[in-house]
C-alpha cells in the first residue's frame, strides 16, 4: 500500500486479512503482533488496529539517516566492490528509455528502489542492511510519491547515471556525495510539499491515528 498517498487511515481488519490470504487468524494475529512490535501498525483503544504513518519530522529524519548510511555504502562499494557487480549495477536502467518512461512508471520505481537496495548491499556491512530493511519500507513508498513530481524521473535518471559513473570509475568520495545528495533531494520535496503527516498540532494527539513520536535505538540507550 501507499503508505503516504494522502488518503484515509488505514485499518486493518484481522478476520478480513485471513480470509483474503486462506489461512486461520493465529499466523495473521502473530504477524500483527510482531508488526506492532516494529512500530509499523498500532492499536488505537476502542477503535482497532491501524497502520502507523511517521510524522512529517520523523519522515526526514528517516530520510537523513538513509541518506548517511547510503552515502557510507557507496564508498566502500566504489573501493571494495567487485567490478561485475559494479557493472552489472550498471545495467540497472538499460531498459528505460526517456519517451516511454511515464508509461512504464511503475517498473521505473521497482528498478530505483532495487538499485539502492543494492548499493547498501555493496557497501558489504551486513549490519548496515540490517538497519536500512525497517527504513527501507518508508523509503519505498516515500521515493514513490516523490517520483511522480514533475520532471523528477528525468532527474533521477541523470543522477543515477552520475552515481553508476562514479562507482565504476572508483571515485568513493564522488559516489558518496551524489548518493547522499540523491537521497537528500527528498527532503527538500517533503520539506515543501507535504503539510502532513507531522503538523507539530497533530503529534501529541493520542487520536491522531498512530502518528507516533520516534526514537531511535541510540537516542534510547544515551536515555538510559
Amino acid at each position: 500500500m501507499d503508505l503516504y498517498d494522502g488518503s484515509a487511515q488505514v485499518r486493518l481488519h484481522e478476520h478480513q486479512i485471513a480470509q483474503d490470504l486462506g489461512i486461520s487468524r493465529t499466523p495473521v494475529r502473530e504477524a500483527l503482533t510482531l508488526l506492532e512490535r516494529e512500530g509499523f501498525v498500532c492499536t488505537v483503544p476502542r477503535r482497532g488496529l491501524f497502520v502507523t504513518r511517521k510524522t512529517k519530522r520523523e519522515i526526514v529524519e528517516m530520510i537523513t539517516v538513509w541518506a548517511a548510511l547510503e552515502g557510507l555504502a557507496a564508498h566502500s562499494a566504489a573501493r571494495h566492490a567487485r567490478d561485475a557487480d559494479l557493472r552489472e549495477l550498471g545495467k540497472a536502467f538499460q531498459d528505460f528509455d526517456r519517451s516511454t518512461l511515464p508509461d512504464r512508471l511503475n517498473a521505473y520505481e521497482e528498478a530505483d528502489l532495487d538499485f539502492h537496495q543494492t548499493i547498501i548491499r555493496l557497501g558489504g556491512c551486513g549490519l548496515m542492511v540490517e538497519m536500512t530493511a525497517n527504513l527501507f519500507i518508508h523509503m519505498r513508498a516515500l521515493r514513490s510519491t516523490f517520483l511522480h513530481r514533475p520532471g523528477r524521473i528525468e532527474d533521477s535518471m541523470r543522477e543515477h547515471a552520475g552515481i553508476i559513473a562514479a562507482l565504476q570509475a572508483r571515485d568513493a568520495d564522488q559516489a558518496a556525495i551524489l548518493v547522499r545528495d540523491h537521497a537528500l533531494g527528498l527532503v527538500a520535496h517533503v520539506e515543501a510539499h507535504w503539510a502532513w503527516p507531522g503538523d507539530e498540532r497533530h503529534l501529541w494527539r493520542r487520536t491522531d491515528l498512530c502518528y507516533r513520536p520516534f526514537r531511535s535505538p541510540i537516542c534510547l540507550a544515551s536515555a538510559s
